[in-house]
């Protein structure tokens, strides 16, 4: 019994000095069978076995290495299917890099289906941009359906509206909300949506597959102050509510 209990500590012993010299001081197996006078074969196993045995903790000293972490406890912590955190460039302005590269990888993704789906789409600069990076594709099998109106206050269309520059890239057939992005007045919204040429898009984005949305904030540049589609007035009422941000227009606290 102690014999055995001793040959796998020695074992374990020899296990952790090859783990080391493999994964700290970067020998090959080749240079640990040669350094602890064994066969490669041999130098191989014990590698193994120092990660069955949990006795090699990796870590990777790079900024994406905290955003697979975050990723990991967002996913656990709210029991999400799919969570992607990407870096952030320090040295830009811009709040869509990185995002807008993930976002686009994982509609690419949906949209490679050969299988019918239909895609649900809101607006935003954050989907806009990742919009601009699909690449050219052939998707005629795919309906892409918009989550908001495309018209501005002004009767012009909607810059960040994405559905046309989406479809445009992916020859999917489009289904534009042809409203107002916000409505004068619940009256106003309520006359809108019953209107028969709105109803078999609405019970579109109803049956939706997918559905990508961005969230806009609700601070001094508020993505729906700086459009136009609301006043001054108005985004210092919805803070004052406690308002903090927006999807697809409807504000939450």
């Amino acid at each position: 019994m102690n014999s055995r209990q001793d040959g796998g500590s020695n074992r374990l012993d020899d296990a952790a000095r090859a783990g080391w010299l493999y994964y700290v001081a970067g020998n090959t197996q080749d240079q640990i069978a040669s350094t602890l006078g064994i066969s490669r074969q041999t130098a191989q196993r014990l590698v193994s076995l120092a990660v069955s045995e949990g006795l090699i903790k990796v870590r990777v000293d790079h900024p994406i290495a905290n955003c697979l972490d975050l990723a990991a406890r967002l996913r656990s912590r709210f029991a999400l299917d799919l969570v992607e955190v990407v870096p952030s460039d320090p040295n830009s302005s811009s709040t869509t890099i990185g995002i807008a590269e993930a976002a686009a990888a994982e509609i690419e993704r949906r949209l490679r289906s050969p299988t019918p789906i239909v895609m649900a789409i809101g607006t935003g600069r954050t989907l806009k941009a990742a919009s601009e990076q699909l690449p050219p594709m052939e998707c005629p099998q795919h309906k892409v359906v918009s989550l908001t109106g495309n018209i501005s206050p002004d009767g012009s269309a909607a810059f960040y509206n994405v559905i046309f520059t989406m479809a445009d890239r992916v020859k999917a057939r489009s289904f534009p909300m042809p409203l107002p992005v916000i409505a004068s007045s619940p009256e106003e919204r309520e006359m809108l949506l019953n209107q028969p040429m709105i109803q078999p898009t609405l019970a579109l984005a109803a049956e939706a597959d997918v559905t990508f949305i961005g969230i806009g904030d609700l601070g001094p540049k508020a993505p729906l102050y700086e459009d136009g589609f609301i006043s001054e007035s108005e985004l210092k009422a919805l803070q004052k509510a406690g308002g903090i941000a927006e999807i697809v227009g409807w504000v939450f606290d």
